[in-house]
């Protein structure tokens, strides 16, 4: 298109019709000038599609902490590419990711999501995956600019911050982004800064991104994340998502430039970026309401999630070298994660994978005979889904029948409309749309026929936005239609969960019928909906009954019988998810327990934590193996299984810092909000930045993970181009150990003797390298002298690089240093933009 001449042939009302959406996931056409409709879809773990409830499958990658631990930036470009891929088998032009947040403390809902609490490593891991996803002609959207820390109230909190801690940790992974990759698209956060909203802040919007950065693309506010009409125009939000608009009706918007209360160039500059991404879209050759298809669920598709979740697991500690596991020895496998997919955290990250495996599936995989198991302990927060332990009573498959009513139960000629058969116990309603309902009101009978696989008493939950009775061969068992409860689930919008059990007898088939009303039914006292609830939800799920402590007692007795133990633990999309944030960093329920007794019955245990974010070890001291394995997205069982016994070699480096407890990290007292702000009062002092400086044990440091060989280092030579903004380091690295390995190089850099307080170093460059055994290879880094030393001056308003004498520090984590050189800069300068 010919975006100058479509400007001028627009009318007034169809520019403005182009500045919001046009339903939840397209833009606005203008057919009279075959401007066509561009699709977004979420995300950040792989593209779903355009339908939350009964979406068409799709690949689930490794979550954002998993992929920045790769520290592998040329894999995550391939990563992108595959989500681009991914995105044309959606029929999407624009993928609503990566994003790019700081972990700023460990119980973010959506920590999992992003990469680090570095702000090197974050913009490093977002421009690989954006250029990755760009090669494709596919819009990469980064996101949520910025300061979108924490779930607590975020529509309603103001982040309070220094400039110089905007500049250097939260700004300053976006500035990457756009230096490195160009992003197409820029999501804004719900959140204020420094009592500005971020959607209609012309500091952050058009001061800095467009301005400063001198960046291009397209602004879009978060689903629901715009809050005024002129101000957000005049002050650069492009798009405001979904449609259809709140703050941009024609009417409206015709009336303030009529009236000149709002100037036709501010309106003229937003439909222009609207228009170049619907330029760049056209080369992807997707069609507006193409198809979604599972064309892409491929060997190839599933070897890549492979290798990307094997290469974001970390060993985090081997000692007496338990691992790798051999094939001969006796092996057990237990815990509530071994038997369950793990393989994504909550929100709208959340997706339905093309497949699920589990630990235990990997594991035995690699096993002549199925290793022995037993679950441990529960770790679940709600009860474990249903629906795939039913079986369809009309199609004999996993999975239950829906038929939809007018009509509540009990009606004379109830009105059906429309009939489903699913696996899912998890059912978000919001996006449900029939042409036989004109209205949110309607019922759902689910059914479907359980099987016990031994006689014992079992428990049935429901948990609804709307209301639900579950029924068991025609027996009331939970009702969650009266005195219902608010609770945190469908975004904090829905009820507590209810709960009762019955005994069961093996042998006997039961059928399982759940009668729902949708979210205009819903009772529960001080219930607030999401904008987009919809028809609501339901989640409903079983699990036997189990006395914990002899459950445990169980698990030990294996234990003691076998040459090793794989003990999987760790959280889940319920423990982890957008719209709440973690009350704590325990392991949940009794698995602390679980893992001191199966510890003193069999030191030999390699303990699998699975999470997205750090989780408290207080049995730390006591285990000899520990590998973090993070959420891994389809092939997560595969993966782990690879590495633990051996068939890759773990090269993971840890993106966060492991803090020993909750009390020791900088956010302590400060991660929520109060009053409608949050203060940031640990300012540059994030993350590692904090612990160095107040010389506190970790559990285990950001960067650090251990492997199967070993490395040594030598040779460091640093040079230093003033004049051309050069700074280049190079290092020799030689495998000493048995086996081929990758090793991650990182560089860190420290001022000397600085005027102004300065973190005691910061990672500034790495490098991954593949080693054969015996082998050596010389490693270089290229860098921006300028980025690698400069800090944010508040009183200049700029970024200084000071003269004087720096070290440069390349080690294996930031708590391993090897090599150490210092360098002298003669002239100091102030600088901003890229």
């Amino acid at each position: 298109m010919d975006v100058e001449k479509i400007l001028t042939q627009l009318t007034l009302e169809e520019k403005i019709l182009l500045l919001s959406g046009k339903d939840n996931w397209h833009t606005h056409d203008i057919s009279r000038l075959k401007i066509p409709k561009v699709k977004c879809s979420d995300g950040p773990n792989g593209v779903r599609g355009s339908k939350g409830f009964n979406g068409v499958p799709a690949a689930c990658f490794p979550c954002g902490t998993a992929l920045a631990s790769t520290f592998n930036k040329s894999l995550l470009t391939e990563a992108g590419k595959l989500m681009g891929l991914e995105a044309k088998h959606k029929s999407a032009h624009i993928i609503l990711g990566p994003t790019c947040n700081m972990q700023r403390g460990p119980l973010g809902g959506r920590g999992f999501e992003s990469f680090s609490e570095d702000p090197y490593l974050s913009g490093m891991s977002s421009s690989a995956v954006i250029n990755g996803i760009q090669h494709e002609h596919i819009a990469a959207t980064i996101k949520h600019y910025v300061c979108n820390d924490l779930e607590h109230e975020r529509k309603a909190s103001d982040s309070i911050l220094s400039e110089r801690n905007l500049r250097e940790i939260y700004l300053e992974p976006f500035r990457l982004a756009v230096k490195y990759s160009s992003p197409r698209c820029f999501m804004t956060s719900y959140t204020k800064v420094n009592g500005d909203r971020a959607s209609q802040s012309k500091k952050l919007l058009n001061d800095i991104l467009r301005g400063e950065w001198g960046w291009n693309g397209l602004i879009m506010s978060d689903w629901h994340g715009l809050y005024t009409s002129e101000t957000a125009l005049k002050n650069g939000l492009d798009l405001e998502m979904p449609g259809p608009t709140y703050y941009r009706s024609v009417n409206a918007i015709k009336h303030m430039v009529e009236s000149r209360e709002l100037n036709i160039q501010f309106l003229d500059e937003r439909v222009r970026n609207v228009l170049n991404l619907v330029n760049f879209t056209l080369d992807s050759g997707i069609i507006a309401d193409g198809p979604e298809d599972t064309d892409n669920d491929t060997q190839e598709t599933s070897a890549l999630l492979r290798k990307l979740s094997a290469e974001s697991i970390v060993l985090l500690k081997n000692e007496d070298k338990i691992l790798p596991l051999a094939k001969y020895e006796k092996i057990a496998v237990i815990g509530p994660n071994a038997k369950t997919g793990i393989f994504s955290g909550g929100g709208s990250a959340f997706l339905r994978p093309y497949h699920v495996t589990t630990s235990y599936d990997g594991i035995s995989s690699k096993l002549s005979n199925p290793p022995e198991y037993t679950v441990g302990c529960y770790s679940f927060k709600q009860l474990p889904s249903l629906a795939n332990q039913l079986t369809n009573p009309f199609t004999g498959k996993v999975g239950y029948n829906m038929k939809f009513f007018l009509n509540p139960p009990g009606k004379a000629n109830r009105r059906q409309f429309d009939e489903l058969n699913l696996d899912q116990a998890y059912i978000f309603l919001q996006d449900y749309r029939h042409s036989g309902l004109n209205s949110d009101l309607y019922y759902i009978d689910i059914e479907g026929d359980f099987a016990p696989q031994e006689s014992a008493e079992y428990s049935f939950g429901c948990t609804v936005l709307g209301t639900a009775l579950l029924y068991v061969d025609d027996k009331l068992v939970v009702d969650n239609k009266h005195d219902q409860k608010k609770g945190n689930s469908f975004f904090n919008s829905g009820s507590t969960e209810k709960r009762n059990s019955i005994f069961l007898k093996k042998g006997k088939s039961y059928r399982v019928k759940v009668e729902f009303g949708s979210r205009p039914t819903f009772s529960a006292p001080d219930a607030t909906v999401v904008d987009f609830g919809g028809g609501g939800g339901i989640a409903f799920g079983c699990a036997k009954v189990i006395d914990p402590q002899e459950e445990i007692k169980h698990a030990a007795s294996i234990s003691k019988q076998v040459d090793k133990v794989v003990l999987c633990i760790g959280l889940s999309n319920e423990w982890e998810t957008e719209g709440s944030d973690r009350d704590n960093m325990d392991l949940p329920l009794l698995t602390n327990q679980l893992v001191e007794a199966v510890l003193k019955a069999n030191p030999n245990t390699v303990i699998v934590n699975q999470s997205g974010t750090p989780v408290e070890f207080p049995w730390l001291d006591k285990s000899k193996c520990l590998v973090q394995s993070w959420y891994g997205g389809n092939e997560a069982g595969h993966a782990i299984a690879d590495v633990l016994f051996g068939d890759y070699n773990p090269s993971g480096r840890l993106s966060l810092t492991f803090p020993l407890t909750l009390v020791d990290n900088p956010t302590f007292l400060n991660f929520k909000t109060e009053r409608g702000r949050v203060l940031y009062g640990e300012d540059i002092f994030m993350g590692y930045r904090y612990y160095e400086k107040m010389k506190k044990a970790v559990s285990f440091p950001f960067g650090h993970g251990l492997s199967y060989t070993s490395f040594e280092y030598s040779k460091l030579l640093v040079e230093i181009d003033e004049e051309n903004d050069e700074l280049n380091v190079c290092v020799s690295v030689e495998n000493t150990g048995s086996c081929d390995g990758d090793e991650v190089i990182q560089l860190y850099t420290s001022h000397k003797n600085p005027k102004t307080i300065k973190p005691c170093q910061e990672l500034k460059g790495y490098e991954k390298v593949s080693i054969k055994a015996g082998e050596s290879a010389r490693v270089e880094i290229h860098l921006s002298l300028k980025d690698s030393l400069s800090f944010f001056d508040e009183y200049f308003g700029k970024w200084s690089l000071e003269a004087g004498e720096y070290e440069f520090r390349v080690g294996k984590s930031s708590g391993d240093i090897r090599l150490t050189q210092l360098a002298n800069i003669t002239k100091g300068k102030l600088w901003l933009g890229l």
